[in-house]
């Protein structure tokens, strides 16, 4: 009986992402190992994570409350609108201390092979923000991948009709990179997106 108890938690710790079945199988078993210290107190962190924690009304951002933090927060740059892939993304932004207007998450990118239509993505909402008029630029974040370049372009073209900036970050180099461990696409961009010295 406990056996099949743990081979469905096991089972269930094997879909996020990164671990398979043997890595969800240490992860469980380590838990297991001390109750008290790593288990129980665990449980009561995802309860109250899964009890209070909601997405935000404007951005999609993941807050206690219905607005969240960086929403509320009067100081940032009410002019700028940051188009992010989801919450991870926001949050390397943030980490980043250079941005500071708000932002709003798309929930995922186009995917053709993966059947994600505009109509699936919070484009919509993100239309009805910038009716506002408040904002002067939308900086489109999303990843260099090709949904990412699809995303990016059905964006720029359907937001085009408004009489807003409309930028893409820029991509190439790391810095720290080495040429010779890049791949080709990564040179190419960072040839396109070069700048004078």
């Amino acid at each position: 009986m406990s056996e099949q108890v743990l081979e469905k938690l096991i089972e269930k710790v094997a879909k996020l992402p990164g671990l398979g079945p043997r890595s969800s199988r240490r992860v469980v078993l380590h838990l297991l190992k001390d109750k008290e210290t790593l288990l129980l107190p665990l449980i009561e962190d995802m309860s109250k994570v899964a009890n209070n924690i909601k997405k935000c009304v404007e951005c999609g951002n993941l807050d206690e409350n219905d607005i969240c933090q960086i929403c509320k927060n009067s100081s940032r740059n009410q002019t700028l609108l940051c188009v992010v892939e989801n919450v991870a993304d926001l949050w390397a932004l943030e980490r980043s201390k250079v941005y500071n207007g708000k932002y709003h998450i798309l929930g995922g990118v186009l995917s053709a092979i993966d059947g994600i239509n505009p109509d699936q993505l919070n484009i919509d909402s993100l239309e009805k923000r910038l009716e506002s008029k408040m904002f002067t630029e939308i900086i489109i974040a999303i990843s260099a991948t090709l949904d990412g370049q699809t995303t990016a372009h059905y964006l720029a073209e359907r937001l085009g009709k408004l009489d807003i900036k409309i930028t893409r970050l820029a991509h190439g180099l790391p810095v720290g990179g080495e040429l010779d461990f890049l791949d080709d696409g990564t040179i190419a961009q960072a040839l396109k997106a070069r700048n004078l010295l």
